[in-house]
């Protein structure tokens, strides 16, 4: 069972990304506040869960949770000021969304800048140790998983509703084959051979 709190008492969301290592896509993040004694044994880092259980606790989360917010932050955004501060601006704007002002972030990771001047702490491992941080990672997958499913039915060569923008031998073998699209990460190595690619 993951800690339901950092401090008892304090009104904590937890933050948490998806789809940073992606060649595709946006990077996902979400934030969420969880009821004071909230618990479930299920809850853990959704990279520990399979996409049917994520589903499954993705509705609970956002029945249950008194607040979460989740942002995607595209790919010209992550082009222009790089993958780890994308990752933050999107944890702060997924912070600023939540209808509950939080005391304190518990942050997943190691780097983080809080735009809003709330306290934070910054957790590694942190969706494998705090509920909040868990459930927000859930968020994060489960909502970036169904955006490159549906951008999957568009771009069907790319085979996004399987690898999801991640990069495997057949995304790269499609890049090469068809060109990128304007969800691709252009300052990402997308083959190898980076300068056979013409943007």
């Amino acid at each position: 069972m993951l800690r339901p709190y950092m401090q008892k008492g304090r009104i904590e969301a937890g933050c948490d990304e998806a789809g940073r290592g992606c060649l595709a896509g946006p990077v996902c993040a979400a934030a969420v506040i969880l009821p004071d004694g909230f618990t479930n044994a299920d809850i853990n880092d959704s990279k520990q869960l399979s996409p049917q259980k994520r589903q499954q606790l993705r509705l609970l989360i956002e029945q249950t949770a008194l607040a979460w917010a989740v942002v995607m932050i595209p790919p010209q955004t992550i082009d222009k000021i790089n993958i780890l501060q994308a990752s933050v601006l999107g944890m702060n704007q997924a912070v600023e969304q939540l209808n509950i002002k939080p005391e304190h972030l518990l942050i997943d990771g190691n780097k983080f800048n809080s735009h809003q001047h709330i306290p934070y702490t910054c957790v590694i491992k942190g969706d494998a140790t705090y509920l909040s941080i868990a459930a927000a990672s859930i968020l994060a997958k489960t909502h970036r998983d169904e955006y490159m499913e549906n951008l999957a039915t568009e771009f069907p060569q790319y085979g996004w509703d399987g690898n999801k923008g991640y990069p495997t031998a057949m995304h790269r073998k499609a890049i090469q084959e068809y060109g990128i699209t304007i969800h691709h990460r252009k300052s990402f190595t997308l083959i190898p051979q980076q300068l056979k690619l013409s943007f």
